[in-house]
């Protein structure tokens, strides 16, 4: 690098304007990044709700129990020089001029970081209706807590990751809950039936009804009317039905987007626009790994992204070393029933399936294999499990399928040689 180089790096660096739009886990956590990584240029958090940034997982567990106050990062923005905007949503991006469009003026940028997330599905009809919740924001929870303390009988639609948390906390308050799914069994879009079917008997231990093959007609104030004809009375409604990536405020500006919504970002985060990146929930990525493009609704592909985009973005500034690849093994946990449930990898591609342990017992887990290698695994009540096998994925080892399936040996014993 010449002399001359070297005295335009530091004012490149300082020089460049970083926007970050969301900030939840993942706009945070690029904004951290950026500082650690040692970006000194300015760096600027938009959020649309006016709330301190914070966490969400604590939503559905210590914050709607009254177990917490809040959830906000314990992070000192002012001390890490981010300027952070709240309460102001983000309309639009004009990237020939490098401008957002916002309620209170543009905003100019030299890099744009999209990390807006995703937004609860909405049960059809049910907008507008009294006593019909969604689980997603700080003040969603607000809302839910007073329903929770008064133990209203609660209607949770969807049986799905956070259908199981808000049943969980409901019971926990001392509600009687019924759980409405319209597929034949809990988490019918992300596991297995083989998988997913002893699930279903953790909601009677529990106390709460589970309706199953249950299409809700319409939600009027006090019940809900199921398709059959059936109707359930309802305090409260809780809708849990999916989410998807909060993008449609993209719309008209270029930046190419997937059928599922969600940003197509390659595999160094950056989206089909030159200086804009995408994180988190809102973004989808190619996977060498797995063979295919992933979107990965959770916690941790949020913390995990934001440096990976920040070396990118840091990178690019002074025009350093090849992009730095995002192929994570994706990971995520869920405490529900009285059980510490943990997911690492992606079974999609998977050719084989083998238990180890009894689902009908406390602790079991499964793996599944693609040509032998080790690709993905649930655990529940089995931490050892998730730990080593999620190193093992990493490794792209492959097991010794019989040893694999015997849950008295250690998961990484069971490596062929």
């Amino acid at each position: 690098m010449s002399e001359q180089q070297q005295s335009e790096q530091p004012e490149r660096r300082a020089g460049r304007r970083v926007v970050i739009v969301g900030a939840g886990m993942a706009g945070v956590q690029t904004a951290v990044a950026l500082r650690e990584q040692g970006f000194t240029g300015p760096v600027t958090l938009i959020g649309a709700e006016p709330h301190q940034p914070y966490d969400r997982p604590p939503l559905s567990k210590a914050v709607l129990l009254g177990k917490a106050e809040d959830s906000a990062f314990d992070i000192d923005f002012e001390a890490l020089d981010i300027d952070l905007r709240l309460g102001r949503e983000v309309t639009g991006v004009r990237p020939a001029v490098h401008e957002l469009d916002t309620g209170s003026g543009p905003v100019p940028y030299d890099v744009l970081v999209i990390a807006t997330g995703a937004e609860p599905v909405v049960l059809p009809g049910a907008e507008g209706v009294p006593g019909v919740h969604l689980l997603r924001t700080l003040d969603d929870a607000a809302r839910l807590r007073p329903v929770l303390d008064e133990r209203h009988g609660v209607v949770v639609v969807g049986a799905g990751w956070i259908g199981a948390e808000f049943a969980t906390a409901a019971r926990s308050a001392g509600c009687a809950v019924t759980v409405i799914e319209a597929a034949d069994r809990p988490l019918a879009g992300a596991m297995p039936a083989e998988v997913a079917a002893p699930m279903a008997a953790w909601y009677a231990q529990s106390g709460a009804e589970l309706l199953t093959g249950a299409r809700v007609a319409r939600v009027e104030p006090g019940r809900v009317v199921l398709a059959d004809g059936r109707t359930v009375p309802a305090g409260a409604v809780v809708v849990g039905i999916g989410a998807r990536p909060a993008t449609r405020w993209l719309a008209g500006s270029g930046i190419a987007l997937g059928p599922d919504g969600s940003v197509t970002a390659d595999r160094a985060l950056r989206t089909s626009l030159p200086d804009v990146y995408a994180v988190g929930d809102c973004a989808s990525f190619p996977s060498a790994r797995y063979g295919e493009r992933l979107l990965v609704h959770h916690w941790d592909n949020a913390l995990q992204g934001p440096r990976t985009a920040a070396a990118n973005i840091i990178g690019a500034a002074d025009d350093g070393p090849a992009p730095v690849v995002y192929d994570p093994v994706p990971y995520f946990w869920s405490e529900q029933f009285d059980r510490f449930v943990q997911y690492a990898g992606h079974h999609g591609g998977a050719d084989t399936l083998l238990w180890r342990g009894d689902p009908a017992e406390p602790a079991w887990s499964v793996v599944w294999l693609r040509d032998g290698v080790l690709v993905a695994v649930l655990a529940v009540g089995r931490p050892r499990d998730l730990a080593q096998g999620r190193k093992l994925i990493e490794a792209g080892a492959r097991l010794d399928p019989v040893r694999a399936a015997d849950p008295s040996v250690p998961l990484k014993s069971t490596v062929r040689q």
